[in-house]
């Protein structure tokens, strides 16, 4: 247990250093920077070596990292993940006086929340800003990090049917308060601070409430990992930690893709839907020596892993699980299946990651949605729309998806770790 509760450690350390998508991605930035890659401008010229490890950044919240071993490699082996959670974005002039009492902010949600767990507990705002430096417009990383508002319940007294089931109203019900009178007008001039900006060099801002809640292991043999954004981050994290630590193989190029949006639909200039991912792969294969037909070859002889956590049994609703395909925290990898084709994972897939699992001994799960319950979607099938490669959808079970703190396993994370490792070290005596 002393190694599971390392990694999930490790992971919480992250989690707590990313508050908002950008700071996900400048992260891992720092990561890839310590193992020697080196960073791509997407609208600078781009000078590849064998070797090498690379990455390259799109609107600060999505990032392609991959590794070239030779010029002459035969495809890509790659995982795809997401850098965003569901929250609630700070709209512009977000103050509100009301009452002539109270300050609130006007926000929107953002993604497929539940509401209930954002109520009383301290929250605050991070992001990014636009200043101007000069002739020069720079994005800047902001985190407000102190407990710094709250959305407030309305007590049972005044609201007695609320354990019956409300409706919640994301304009009136989830406003945050933000101080007293002597609040107002100080809104920008906070955020300004805490970036070391002057208030009057900020053009544009894109904020997002955050809880402050610090993740933990819980459960009689610190089984469990508790922690906001465990859908995607541990996903995310599992994958940059796999691909640091393998013994990369000499056949693929190795791709670790995070992409921002997936909770609105990846319809985005930086989302799994834009045209990010193929343009990489190709800047790549281009760069390399080969010709359009060679790019074409080695997608089509290529495998991605499109990895976002998956429902775990919840042992208070057990019947909202599929009848025979039941997956549990700390039992294994989940391989998502769905016959509308939400999800990626098909025989030949499915056979290559129970490959792996068995290869490194680590269990392996099946989900399905109920057959009279919809499901989401996520990245693979978006990704694969865009580029056509063999793929399976995976995750790690967890349960409250879509809270502001959600539950998964520490054992599992782990097994994450290796597959992703295993999976970049694959060599092509391997065939599909």
């Amino acid at each position: 247990m002393d190694k599971y509760l390392s990694n999930a450690k490790n992971m919480l350390d992250f989690i707590k250093k990313s508050p908002s998508c950008y700071h996900v991605i400048d992260n891992f930035k720092t990561m890839l920077d310590n193992k020697g890659f080196c960073e791509l401008k997407e609208n600078r010229l781009w000078n590849i070596k064998e070797g090498n490890g690379y990455y390259t950044v799109r609107g600060d919240s999505s990032i392609i990292a991959f590794y070239i071993p030779c010029k002459d490699y035969s495809n890509y082996q790659i995982c795809a993940s997401h850098s965003d959670s569901p929250s609630f974005k700070i709209k512009e002039n977000p103050e509100m006086l009301t009452d002539g009492h109270y300050v609130e902010l006007n926000v929107e949600k953002y993604g497929g929340m539940i509401f209930a767990p954002w109520f009383d507990r301290p929250l605050s705002i991070a992001g990014r800003l636009v200043v101007s430096e000069g002739s020069r417009l720079v994005s800047k990383l902001v985190n407000v990090d102190r407990d710094l508002v709250m959305i407030p319940n309305l007590a049972i007294h005044m609201n007695r049917q609320v354990n019956d089931g409300y409706a919640y109203n994301a304009q009136k019900d989830m406003l945050p308060v933000f101080g007293s009178l002597e609040a107002k007008g100080t809104f920008m001039s906070l955020i300004a601070e805490a970036a070391g900006v002057k208030e009057e060099d900020i053009l544009g801002h894109d904020l997002f409430l955050y809880n402050r809640m610090r993740g933990t292991t819980l459960g009689i043999n610190e089984e469990f990992v508790a922690a906001p954004k465990l859908d995607d981050l541990e996903c995310a994290y599992s994958s940059i930690e796999g691909m640091l630590n393998a013994k990369l193989s000499k056949d693929y190029v190795t791709v670790c893709a995070v992409f921002d949006n997936e909770e609105v639909g990846s319809g985005t200039k930086q989302g799994a839907g834009s045209t990010f991912f193929p343009e990489v792969l190709k800047r790549i294969s281009y760069l390399c020596g080969k010709n359009e037909e060679e790019y074409y070859m080695a997608v089509a002889d290529s495998f991605m892993l499109s990895a976002d956590n998956a429902h775990a049994v919840h042992p208070n609703y057990q019947d909202k699980t599929d009848p025979t395909n039941r997956p549990y925290i700390n039992e294994g990898i989940v391989l998502k299946y769905n016959a509308s084709q939400k999800y990626t994972t098909d025989a030949n897939s499915a056979a290559l990651v129970k490959y792996l699992c068995k290869k490194e001994k680590i269990k392996c799960q099946v989900f399905f949605n109920r057959s009279d319950m919809l499901g989401g979607s996520t990245l693979g099938n978006i990704l694969t729309g865009q580029v056509s490669i063999k793929a399976a959808d995976i995750g790690l079970p967890q349960l409250s998806m879509h809270s502001t703190y959600e539950t998964a396993g520490c054992k599992d994370l782990d097994d994450m770790i290796t597959l992703m490792g295993s999976f970049y070290e694959l060599g092509k005596e391997v065939q599909i």
